[in-house]
């Protein structure tokens, strides 16, 4: 029963960073995703978005419809701060990151389940409206 929780639990953060724009479309940002998918420094898990930028074009869909580029304001230390880069994600995009994510890490696993069940739900609903 606890692996049942733990997994409910983890698959549950996905949700929680899951944001809604004012046109009701939910969107993630990429940023709060490399931390839940244990990701250390944005280097590294830029090259997992490139890859995923990439799928996107090689099947033909419209990389500006899926990674959204803009720009955050971080607080620095001594109440200094610094413009970083961001995306605002899809549920799509973070599909395609997460397939191309470190297979070696659970919580990518768990990403691929929670993403690609949520990614076929969503034509199924549109279809039955």
């Amino acid at each position: 029963m606890s692996n049942i929780r733990k997994y409910q639990e983890k698959i549950f953060v996905f949700e929680e960073i899951k944001h809604i724009n004012q046109f009701g479309e939910e969107f993630w940002y990429a940023r709060e995703l490399q931390e839940v998918l244990d990701y250390s420094e944005w280097r590294n898990f830029n090259l997992v978005i490139n890859k995923a930028i990439t799928a996107c074009e090689n099947s033909q869909n419209n990389r500006c419809d899926h990674f959204v580029d803009v720009n955050k304001t971080i607080a620095m230390p001594k109440g200094a701060s610094k413009k970083v880069e961001d995306f605002m994600l899809s549920r799509y995009a973070c599909y395609l990151i997460v397939q191309n994510g470190d297979s070696r890490k659970r919580v990518i696993a768990l990403g691929q389940t929670y993403f690609a069940v949520k990614t076929r739900q969503q034509p199924l609903e549109w279809w039955y409206e």
